[in-house]
């Protein structure tokens, strides 16, 4: 019996949905689409989609699940939302960044966040980061907070450096 969510995001796509899906379904491990509906008859004359055309893909990330909807260009994404992805090792933030970057807007890419080519705004962060940063002395964790300020992508080293004074 599947698991139904309290809250699942949904994203609004103007027609990418199912591609957008196959996008991050790729780069996660733990990912898979569950479901797909389709535009029909009921409705054109309000949603204007060709009847058959893909409506909502039902899709899972590391068992969070996910909407998207393909509804059409009036709104777009924007940073005021992202998503997080918690990496322990620099091999996972560098797989993510370069996943999730590939056709994104590269002038969007700063102190570990990224826009990926549908618009969507990620965080790719290393936990070792949030534990410096919440470090009780000052010096240690202003330090790393001004490395991270310089990065785009986030590199582990160089905050452990900034960390060690």
């Amino acid at each position: 019996m599947p698991v139904v969510r309290k809250i699942t995001p949904c994203l609004w796509f103007d027609d990418q949905a199912e591609q957008a899906a196959g996008f991050y379904t790729a780069i996660f491990k733990n990912s898979k689409v569950t479901a797909v509906s389709r535009y029909g008859e009921a409705g054109k004359e309000v949603h204007g989609r060709p009847v058959g055309s893909v409506m909502t893909v039902a899709f899972e990330l590391e068992e969070q699940t996910f909407t998207a909807l393909n509804g059409g260009p009036i709104f777009k994404f924007n940073e005021a939302i992202s998503f997080q992805v918690d990496c322990e090792t620099q091999a996972e933030v560098d797989h993510y960044w370069a996943k999730l970057s590939a056709g994104g807007d590269p002038n969007a890419q700063q102190c570990g966040w990224l826009k990926d080519k549908y618009g969507v705004s990620w965080q790719i962060v290393p936990r070792v980061l949030v534990e410096m940063l919440m470090d009780p002395d000052a010096g240690k964790s202003q330090r790393v907070m001004t490395a991270m300020l310089r990065m785009k992508k986030i590199d582990i080293g160089e905050l452990k450096r900034a960390y060690a004074g």
